[in-house]
């Protein structure tokens, strides 16, 4: 890769003379140069087991830098840091040509320690890759390439902008245009008429951070005047703002609404592992639409978060799992727009196995390996001394002198590249036994086995004599010499007691050690534990008693499936008894399934050991299914296939299915599913489940049933969604009214969710006459509509006959009952009576009365309610509240507080109104106290609780007593939570597990319900810990000692 020299590569001689038997280890060889005219001699490399230098490790590497073009400070520096022993040289390489400061001076470049400045940088001539080099006699190593680029951002053009017209209601989108940049990554800003006043992202304006676009979902009045794109470039801090555009607001009469239509759309998206994704997805129309997020097949991952009032999707810390394809859907009551797209997440190359340094004997064997992990996968290279090595794995079969150096294994892909750096060291050595000689006392156990160890330090592998006293030991069917050395005899006896001599020899020299065996009795086992079968709840013990030398101590060891009991952190359950010094019986007390398996008891001494085997069967309550699946899917019904479960001893008997439809109100909210066959016995692994809804998402689950009673439930299988069908329910309470201006209008209960059956649902309602044939019909695509208006005037005293639908993408379902109305040619002649409110808040009312009954003309088709303050409003002013016939109360609503009304109540029908009733006389109620809470917090240090406490507020003269308080805890971005009250001035929740978690706390009184204070608390997820300050701490303490905590 790189251009060195021929000198650089060559390793030099060094001389040393001294007899070989002074020496405890050589040299490594010579190395000369062959072709020059006189012998010259180098600094040796020094390969020696005793040897403290050491090959150049990078402390410090180059990093990626971006300069900004227009950057006061002038300089650039790459850093280089090196530890080495001697000490390394350092060089640098710019676009793989070297940076010969010595050579070849420059007045840009400068060396500073070892980091390379670069003063006055110019785009043509340094821009590009560096790496540093750093070398020392054991070898070279060169660093991750650092990318030098040069940062800048343009001005917008002076051109003056085009205003933009748009009626009140419509959405609009104000294109930014941003100009050309590097780095691409900035950040956008709208300014509203003047520097500094920036738009702040609400529910109703959306800056896209992808395009810069300005989106306002629904153009108000306020909105005109002029808009700029502001444009950061927080790597270079430079900030650019463009030429403004005038919004003008066109004002309408009557402003129409419009179904929600997505603009701002998140693009296929490649996201690293690990890295914080935001996906965007923005919708326009009127009114305001809410959107929603999912992911097709799978939940939304855990650690998501939603923001800017559904507008921004963020994925903390992403994972593999996590690709798939993301859905954001948007929805207002005039319709409903969708989006999708994949979401690649991929990974940057990480080591699972890397090379370390190492020392091999000259004329051994190696081979050295590693592999990475990375999505797509890495590919692997290898550098030894700054040069291409080969790729895959690096095999050696004789190593030699020259085999030692600086080894890089370089694994890259399209997210990155990673250097593992190592040192070979190619050594010679003659035996010696000083570090690790025989063991001098060597014990065995009668009949036995015994391996005595022969490891000396030597290079290359020495030949290996064993001696028992004088006496030459070769291999045998008793005893075996082997390949490292060590010594293994077999069914030892008293006549194997001696002395033992290992005997170690290369062509470097060779050294000798011994050791002296005695042998002692053997470990047995005398009272072993049987097989036991206990029921939960219960208890056994096992016992164990062994015969040993007494020569010896001897301990008792537990385990159970190969797990080795621990009786300090295990006590609940297990207890060995030691009452008599040969025995270690357990005692397994509140048996559980987990405690059934294999235990074995180990007699263990230093020499040797001995085990015995049992096996404890527990009977309990089944355990859960095993990978419950769907197999097969229809419009109502589904097979579902599961694996049995463990029995615990006790034969399954039933199993029991159980669904959860996409609208459960809690997620333990499960419902026992209809099956065929009625009955599962304990043998089935497969039904058929029926009754289900069409079009509907469900999860299903099942536990199985023996004697001891019902068992765990399985893990829940993935979503499915049933097909679609045409509707087989209709809608109920269908009634109708003739209005004062004589149109129709019908109302019905909308249906439920679960009952579309299908995509694209909605009503179709028909009227008509009773003396036509043919009927009236109009469609309502709302599927949570209750109204429908037709403004044509009706002719006078006619039986009008309505009837509703609903209908879906796959047909039409059964009519309503038909209901029969009348529109009237008199107006009715009587006047409700008995007419009473009683008030509900400071600004609502309740209020009854008796209904009209009238046969036709004087057919009655709904009810006006007038309401008006009784000494400050003209009556000519007051509020109206129309309802149905079928009506006979009301709320009144948007009323003042503390004020004294008067209610009338008429009926009427499409002929007018008929006459007032009496006058009901009220005084609504004081309104709540009009001032927000002072709201504390703490989190406990195990961060599992939130304790809040808040100021007690007390009402003046014209508010209404506070009586209590009112909780809301909900997540960050959707409007519903649990709701808590409370008389007191403080409350603990659990502190949620990851995401953004609002509390919402108001006053609670007889006038209503008074200002919301808000606090926000991050999950436990989160490392860092928000304290109190001492005086919060102070308050709060005495807030406990005040309630008596």
């Amino acid at each position: 890769m790189f251009n060195l020299t021929l000198q650089d590569r060559v390793i030099g001689m060094g001389i040393t003379m001294a007899a070989p038997l002074l020496l405890l280890c050589t040299l490594s060889s010579f190395l000369f140069l062959a072709d020059a005219i006189k012998p010259r001699f180098f600094e040796p490399r020094i390969f020696d087991k005793e040897a403290t230098g050491f090959g150049p490790i990078f402390e410090e590497e180059p990093l990626d830098t971006v300069y900004a073009e227009d950057s006061p400070e002038a300089k650039i520096s790459m850093n280089c840091r090196v530890r080495a022993n001697p000490p390394a040289t350092i060089k640098w390489w710019h676009n793989n040509w070297e940076i010969k400061l010595m050579e070849q001076p420059d007045e840009h470049y400068s060396l500073v320690g070892g980091n390379l400045v670069i003063t006055n940088p110019d785009k043509g001539k340094h821009a590009g890759k560096y790496v540093c080099v750093a070398k020392n006699i054991y070898g070279t190593v060169i660093s991750k390439e650092a990318i030098v680029k040069f940062g800048f951002l343009d001005q917008f053009p002076t051109d003056e902008r085009e205003a933009v017209y748009i009626k009140e209601g419509q959405g609009a989108v104000l294109l930014c245009t941003p100009p050309t940049r590097y780095p691409t990554d900035v950040m956008y800003r709208w300014i509203y008429n003047d520097f500094p006043n920036f738009i702040i992202p609400d529910q109703r304006r959306f800056v896209s951070q992808t395009t810069g676009n300005l989106y306002i979902a629904k153009v108000e009045v306020s909105d005109i005047g002029n808009y700029s794109c502001f444009v950061s470039s927080p790597s270079i801090g430079k900030s650019v703002f463009s030429t403004p555009i005038p919004l003008v607001p066109q004002i309408e009469k009557e402003v129409k609404r419009y179904p929600a239509d997505i603009r701002v759309r998140f693009p296929k998206t490649y996201a690293l592992v690990g890295q914080n994704v935001t996906l965007e997805c923005f919708a326009l129309g009127n009114p305001l639409p809410h959107v929603r997020w999912r992911k097709l097949d799978a939940d939304l991952p855990p650690n998501y978060e939603v923001s800017m009032n559904g507008a921004l999707l963020h994925l903390i810390n992403v994972q593999y799992e996590d690709e798939g394809s993301y859905e954001c859907e948007a929805l207002n009551v005039r319709g409903m727009d969708w989006y999708r797209q994949w979401l690649y997440v991929e990974g940057a190359p990480e080591w699972a196995e890397h090379i370390n340094d190492t020392e091999k004997d000259v004329g051994s064997e190696l081979t050295l390996s590693c592999t990475a992990v990375g999505k797509p996968l890495p590919w692997i290279r290898w550098l030894k001394d700054g040069y291409s090595y080969g790729k895959g794995e690096l095999k050696f079969s004789s190593l030699t002198f020259e085999d030692s150096g600086m080894y890089q294994c370089v694994a890259e892909n399209n997210w990155g590249t990673i250097y593992a750096n190592a040192e070979l060291r190619v050594v010679s050595c003659a035996p010696t036994f000083i570090y690790n000689p025989v063991k001098r006392t060597l014990l065995g156990a009668k009949n036995g086995r015994v391996v005595i160890e022969c490891k000396p330090r030597a290079a290359p592998k020495p030949r290996f004599i064993w001696k028992r006293g004088s006496q030459l030991l070769t291999n045998s069917s008793r005893m075996f010499i082997w390949d490292d050395g060590s010594l293994e005899i077999l069914n030892v006896t008293k006549n194997d007691e001696g002395s033992y001599t290992c005997y170690a020899e290369n062509d470097r020299g060779k050294d000798n050690s011994t050791g002296i065996l005695s042998i002692t009795e053997a470990t047995e086992i005398i009272d072993g534990p049987s097989d036991v079968e206990v029921s939960v709840g219960g208890s056994a013990v096992l016992p164990c008693s062994a015969s040993y030398d007494s020569s010896l101590d001897i301990t008792f060891i537990w385990s159970v499936d190969s797990y080795v009991i621990n009786f300090a952190t295990d006590f609940k359950h297990y207890e060995k008894r030691m009452n008599q010094v040969n025995r270690g019986d357990l005692l397994i007390k509140d048996i559980q399934i987990t405690h059934a398996g294999q235990y074995i008891c180990t007699a263990q001494t230093i020499v040797d050991n001995a085990t015995a085997v049992v096996n404890v069967f527990v009977k309990g309550r089944p355990g859960p299914p095993g990978w419950v699946r769907v197999e097969e899917v229809r419009d109502t019904s589904v097979k579902l296939v599961w694996n049995l479960g463990s029995d615990h001893g006790s034969p399954l008997i039933q199993h029991v299915i159980q669904t959860r439809d996409f609208y459960a109100l809690d997620p333990e909210d499960w419902k026992t599913a209809v099956t065929s066959p009625v009955f599962l016995d304990g043998k089935t692994e497969t039904a058929e489940v029926t009754d289900l809804y069409p079009w509907m998402e469900y999860e299903f689950r099942a536990y199985a049933i023996n004697e001891l009673g019902a068992g765990e439930s399985s893990l829940h299988s993935l979503k499915i969604k049933t097909w679609d069908a045409i509707p087989a329910m209709s809608p109920t309470d269908v009634h109708g009214y003739v209005g004062v201006n004589g149109e129709l209008i019908v109302t019905w209960t909308p249906m439920k969710p679960q009952y579309f059956f299908g995509k694209k649902f909605g009503y179709v309602v028909m009227f008509k006459t009773y003396e036509e044939k043919e009927w009236h019909w109009s469609t309502v695509a709302d599927p949570e509509a209750r109204r429908f208006v037709y403004r044509d005037r009706l002719i006078p005293n006619t039986e009008i006959e309505v009837k509703v639908k609903g209908y879906n993408s796959k047909g039409e379902g059964p009519f309503s009952l038909t209901t029969v109305l009348f529109s009237s040619d008199s107006a009715p002649s009587e006047a409700p009576l008995d007419v009473y409110a009683r008030q509900v808040t400071s600004t609502e009312a309740l209020v009854w009365w008796l209904p009209v009954y009238q046969v036709p003309p004087h057919w009655v088709d709904g009810y006006q309610i007038r309401y008006w303050r009784k000494y400050d409003d003209n009556e000519a002013s007051a509020s109206r509240v129309l309802v149905s016939s079928s009506v006979n109360k009301t709320r009144l609503e948007n009323m003042r507080p503390d004020s004294h009304y008067l209610i009338e109540v008429r009926a009427y029908n499409g002929a007018g109104l008929g006459p007032p009733s009496e006058h009901c006389e009220m005084f609504t109620r004081r309104a709540p106290p009009n001032r927000r809470l002072r709201v504390y917090k703490y989190v406990s240090y195990d961060r599992k609780w939130l304790y809040i406490y808040w100021d007690h507020i007390y009402n003046y003269w014209n508010e209404s007593y506070v009586e209590g308080y009112k909780i809301l805890y909900r997540k960050e971005g959707e409007r519903y939570g649990k709701v808590y009250t409370t008389g007191n001035h403080y409350f603990d929740l659990p502190m949620p597990e990851t995401g953004d978690y609002v509390v919402e706390i108001r006053p609670r009184c007889e006038g209503g319900d008074g200002l919301i204070s808000q606090i926000r608390v991050q999950g436990r997820g989160c490392l860092c810990c928000h304290s109190l300050s001492a005086a919060s701490l102070l308050l709060l303490a005495l807030a406990w000692m005040t309630v008596g905590l």
